[in-house]
């Protein structure tokens, strides 16, 4: 698992080298008995590099805090690569990181899937993002699955009006917008976990909503391309 604020959940009064080798299971060591010494130190090092943290020394011998957002995040992503996982979770890996860096981690995400044959599961709000870098995206809106189809298609073509929404609040920055405009939201907010309304959750906040939207939708669709939703969109362009 990789969380959001990597520098939060690295402990501040322990030196990075040290979090990383206490991570580091013994199963994982596959040489001779006599060998074992100092292998955890080793494998430390090999993860690093595997990380793009090239300066091994200065970063195992550093406190979090003494480390940038973008390093404490591929420490963070060395610590879950340790146990050899065939299914890595990214919560909000960039969130609040510059794009330089961003686009850094994610290109390293990238490499571990394709190397490592290790499946990554990115959390986002950033839909424009997430088109880039995942092959599938299944959006969620208060804990109900609406729409999952591949990236591109799920851009270029939403059926369900959470995704629409999703996608014309991205403000185009290739065009000029008049002064304090508004984005394109959808009206209301999102409703408390204790007063989640009947049927299609985005009900009262949709502008498509009509009265079957009181009995739940359920997933269908084309076998790549699934939305709940009694009354889709751009159907016709199919």
């Amino acid at each position: 698992m990789i969380f959001q604020e990597p520098q939060s959940c690295l402990d501040p009064s322990e030196r990075v080298g040290r979090q990383l080798m206490q991570n580091i299971p013994a199963w994982t060591y596959k040489g001779r008995w006599w060998q074992r010494f100092g292998w955890r130190k080793r494998r430390a090092i090999e993860l690093l590099h595997r990380v793009g943290i090239k300066d091994h020394k200065d970063a195992m011998r550093s406190f979090p805090y003494e480390l940038t957002e973008g390093e404490c995040q591929k420490v963070m992503i060395a610590i879950a690569l340790a146990n050899q996982p065939r299914l890595l979770i990214a919560d909000e890996p960039t969130n609040s990181m510059e794009p330089t860096t961003q686009a850094q981690i994610f290109r390293l995400l990238t490499r571990l899937n394709q190397n490592s044959n290790t499946t990554i599961l990115l959390i986002s709000h950033d839909l424009q993002m997430l088109s880039q870098w995942a092959d599938k995206i299944n959006v969620l809106y208060c804990g109900q699955t609406v729409e999952t189809a591949p990236s591109k298609e799920l851009v270029t073509m939403p059926h369900h009006p959470y995704t629409q929404a999703l996608i014309r609040a991205i403000p185009d920055f290739g065009s000029a917008m008049p002064h304090k405009s508004r984005l394109n939201t959808l009206p209301g907010a999102i409703p408390l976990l204790e007063q989640l309304p009947i049927g299609c959750r985005l009900g009262p906040r949709c502008p498509y909503a009509q009265r079957e939207c009181i009995v739940t939708p359920r997933l269908t669709g084309a076998k790549n391309h699934l939305y709940a939703c009694h009354f889709p969109l751009n159907m016709e362009k199919e």
